[in-house]
């Protein structure tokens, strides 16, 4: 994944000032994860290890929670993700070949992010928008109906070509 990954100084005080914050509320496990995600993109072991420190939570636990929630990522991700749906509805539709069509687009796989930190590409599980079947989200935006031409068309845009 390229660089080796560093906790700074500062990005471990806002963590620690996070997680301080959070402990005093009833179940504070998961807004402590989400305050990691966004401060450090990812929550790698590192991270981990110091959200448990603080916590008394094992690392097995945060790391089960960390690896089942597909809004926390053990990598940074890029600056926009990149989602083709694979539900049952989707892939029946042919999603399965607008994400290959995608991978060969972006040069990566599912779960990688292409060189220049733009795009990371995500399999997602059904989004709950089965009707307009098959589907791809761009960031917080889903687009239905979609085709290789429209997936396509919708990285072009992004990237502003």
């Amino acid at each position: 994944m390229g660089k080796k990954f560093e906790i700074t100084d500062e990005n471990r005080e806002e963590l620690l000032k996070e997680i301080k914050i959070h402990l005093k509320s009833p179940g504070p496990l998961l807004p402590i994860l989400h305050s990691a995600q966004r401060i450090f993109k990812c929550i790698p072991i590192p991270v981990q290890k110091l959200i448990s420190e603080y916590t008394d939570v094992s690392i097995a636990e945060i790391n089960g929670i960390v690896t089942f929630y597909s809004s926390f990522s053990l990598y940074p991700k890029g600056k926009h993700v990149l989602g083709v749906c694979l539900g049952t509805p989707c892939y029946v539709r042919g999603s399965q070949i607008i994400l290959d069509a995608v991978k060969n687009e972006l040069g990566i796989n599912v779960g990688e992010t292409t060189k220049d930190g733009y795009f990371t590409l995500e399999a997602i599980r059904c989004i709950g928008t089965c009707g307009m079947a098959p589907v791809m989200s761009f960031d917080e935006e889903v687009y239905g109906e979609v085709d290789v031409t429209k997936a396509k068309r919708i990285i072009k845009n992004a990237r502003g070509k």
